[in-house]
């Protein structure tokens, strides 16, 4: 996963058949729609919906449906059949096309689109709600769509959306743990990081234990997204780092392991972290621990970030998950938050290292390094 402004995790989930059709002609969609209306029976329904689910499976297909806006509007009809399976393969064939942002526009042209979805999204007996919300996880990727959608779940209230996330049994039939990745794209926005950081609504405040949650690797990694997002608002780092947040123990417990420190070393860490158990695990999944990493190193980016972490032994954490550390890109971001510590202070002017501007031929110079160290680092690990 790279660290790019703003976005979240990209959630693709594509569901084929065995029999794969690369297009879908169009000479066949008249055909297609009277097997998909209501009253057909339901083997014949499940054969049109097998083939466009085919179809969906390929960009080639995906781009070919995009072309029969008549055809996609029945498919999300079916989702309002009787039928369980075939409700099912109404959303898997929802899920592939949203999978390719190439469609997003054209999907949004389909009026009932987001505002049925964001209204069985929230419905807590609906039984394919997570069907439902990887669709709009999907939408909420790009930008542009995920304003549609940040629109579409505000008529119902961002704050429904946060109870749904706090409420890990919600939905009895839906796990509904892509929510952490959905919000986490929400957060790319400026609308949805204010709605994180109004510090009127204790918003963070209630979502800051489900980046630790262990019953799902998607939930915490999308709630670790929003945190990382939120880091972008550097006007609000002093709050995030002081007393009424406290963000810092958050980021560092899962990147601590068991080792022991020197007394001295011990009293600079936050209470959280000070005699850990020599068993302590690490979090084990590597994007989750780079996304970490990269939460303090935006924190890092304003003199007061600086002092906070510099001050609360965030050091001592980040040298052993260093010697820990076997996942290249992870150590690498690592290191580079380390010499962020260790290293001087910015010149005066340059305090804000986020508004900072770097000419565009030193970026470029920059990520040709990057990549060199990179290469240099993997042709070493093949050795």
């Amino acid at each position: 996963m790279t660290m790019t402004s703003h976005t979240g995790r990209k959630i693709i989930h594509v569901c084929g058949t065995t029999a794969v059709a690369q297009s879908m002609d169009p000479a066949l969609c008249s055909e297609f729609l009277a097997f998909l209306r209501p009253g057909v029976r339901a083997d014949v329904k499940s054969q049109a919906l097998e083939y466009v689910l085919g179809v969906s499976a390929t960009p080639e297909g995906r781009r070919s449906l995009c072309e029969l806006p008549g055809l996609v509007r029945a498919v999300l009809d079916v989702t309002s059949d009787p039928s369980p399976p075939l409700i099912q393969d109404s959303y898997h064939i929802l899920v592939n096309l949203t999978s390719d942002p190439c469609t997003h526009r054209f999907l949004l042209e389909i009026p009932p689109l987001l505002p049925a979805l964001a209204e069985r999204l929230t419905d807590p007996h609906y039984v394919y709600a997570d069907s439902v919300c990887t669709v709009l996880c999907n939408l909420s990727r790009e930008e542009a769509s995920c304003r549609a959608v940040i629109t579409a779940l505000t008529d119902r209230g961002l704050n429904k959306l946060l109870e749904m996330i706090c409420s890990p049994h919600y939905n009895a039939a839906a796990a509904l743990h892509y929510l952490g990745p959905l919000m986490c794209n929400l957060t790319q926005l400026p609308e949805g990081r204010s709605f994180i950081l109004d510090r009127s609504r204790c918003v963070l405040q209630r979502l800051l234990p489900y980046a630790h949650f262990q019953g799902s690797v998607v939930r915490r990694g999308g709630i670790v997204g929003t945190l990382r997002n939120c880091c972008f608002s550097h006007g609000d780092h002093s709050w995030l780092l002081g007393d009424d947040i406290d963000l810092l123990p958050f980021l560092l417990l899962p990147l601590a392991g068991g080792e022991e420190y020197g007394e001295d070393e011990v009293e600079v860490l936050p209470p959280d972290l000070q005699y850990l158990p020599e068993d302590k695990q690490r979090e084990p999944d590597p994007d989750i621990r780079k996304m970490l990493i990269e939460c303090l190193q935006l924190l890092c980016a304003t003199p007061d970030g600086r002092r906070i972490l510099k001050g609360r032994g965030t050091y001592l954490i980040l040298r052993s998950l260093d010697s820990w550390e076997t996942e290249a890109d992870v150590k690498r971001s690592c290191e580079k938050v380390i010499q962020i510590l260790i290293g001087d202070e910015p010149e005066s002017g340059l305090e804000n290292l986020l508004e900072v501007s770097v000419p565009p031929e030193v970026e470029k110079q920059l990520k040709r390094l990057d990549e060199e160290e990179e290469r240099a680092q993997q042709e070493e690990a093949a050795k």
